[in-house]
């Protein structure tokens, strides 16, 4: 078979892309298909000069369904879902699938070369979750980014320059009154999940992961899904165990005595791995009954706070309680800024006047 003239290599098989210059200098193209007539000789039907409309008509002639249009964002949010999302960690694929099923609603039928800061910018305005607009904004950009990469469009990425709604990072502090009130309610695996987060400072969904397999030569290794950062956790210093190691040992008897066979350390009573909506299901028992005791007792205050309590906050409350320099390596940080900045939610020690 010839190969395919390189002028038409970007068009359907049997697809021609004809240009022409007239006599006044305009250039002419025009699409055709290379079909053949009752004969069987060679005949180029006319397809039109609009390249979508031309590949309509190709795919009624091929039979086929017709293809999107590759000017819209609805094929830049296509391929990107195929392409693109796939190679990123699962919550994070999670989260686009999301933004973009968001972004379809405003742009799917929007021409890519239609797509100007000042329409990003009323996107966002109109956006009520502002700071889901933020990331849905960022995705945009990048699936801009890679749009030009792919040769679908060559205009400036119009998403830059586009100020952001201002964001102001959760500052819930769980005390050590709330961590009991919740504590005391709590089933032994959610107990043990809340230990195990508070202990290693990790994410929920790489606490619920930890094995008894990630225990090597005196270190927990840990393996953080969302940025790929690997740790090693000191479980000895000096001979001296640390609080994490006694909770592991004391865990590991427990899981031996109830005859618990899979490796993962955090387990339901039946000693299936914990899954995340099992421990949601867990956690929101034990903060209903911990809120409602609280208001019982006529603390509301205190029944408040607890109901405001999510299990992401063990993280930041394990790196307001340890130096800072400590809580930055232990959270897997670049910079102690963004621990600061994020994580510490509990104010300096100061001296009162008195």
């Amino acid at each position: 078979m010839r190969q395919k003239s390189s002028a038409n290599r970007d068009l359907p098989p049997r697809m021609i892309r004809r240009i022409r210059k007239g006599t006044t200098g305009k250039i002419w193209v025009s699409y055709y298909y290379n079909g053949r007539d009752e004969a069987g000789k060679r005949k180029e039907i006319p397809l039109g000069t609009d390249l979508d409309q031309a590949k309509v008509e190709w795919a009624r002639l091929e039979r086929k369904a017709p293809p999107k249009p590759n000017h819209l964002m609805s094929y830049v949010f296509d391929r990107y879902e195929k392409e693109i999302i796939p190679g990123k960690s699962i919550r994070t694929q999670s989260d686009n699938h999301k933004e973009i099923k968001q972004l379809r609603k405003a742009f799917e039928s929007a021409p890519i070369e239609s797509i100007t800061p000042q329409v990003v910018a009323q996107y966002r305005d109109a956006r009520t979750a502002k700071v889901r607009a933020n990331r849905e904004i960022a995705l945009l950009s990048h699936a801009f980014t890679i749009a030009r990469e792919w040769g679908l469009t060559d205009k400036a990425n119009p998403c830059f320059g586009v100020r952001r709604n201002k964001e102001k990072p959760r500052d819930y502090y769980a005390g050590e009154i709330v961590w009991n009130a919740l504590y005391s309610e709590a089933a032994q695996e959610l107990k043990d999940a809340m230990d195990l987060a508070y202990l290693t400072g990790q994410r929920p969904a790489d606490v619920l992961k930890i094995a008894a397999t990630d225990l090597n030569n005196g270190f927990l290794l840990i393996g953080q899904g969302k940025t790929e950062k690997r740790l090693r956790l000191r479980l000895e210093d000096a001979g001296i165990q640390s609080g994490l190691s006694t909770f592991i040992n004391d865990l590991l008897e427990r899981r031996a005595i109830n005859g618990v066979k899979t490796s993962t350390l955090i387990t339901n009573s039946s000693g299936l791995r914990m899954s995340q909506q099992m421990l949601r299901n867990r956690w929101d028992d034990a903060r209903d009954k911990a809120a409602i005791k609280a208001t019982t007792d006529g603390d509301l205050a205190l029944a408040a706070s607890i109901r405001q309590f999510q299990f992401k906050d063990i993280r930041p409350k394990a790196a307001s309680e340890i130096e800072l320099t400590h809580a930055s390596r232990l959270l897997g940080h670049s910079t102690e800024e963004m621990t600061k900045k994020v994580y510490r939610r509990i104010g300096e020690i100061v001296k009162p006047t008195k």
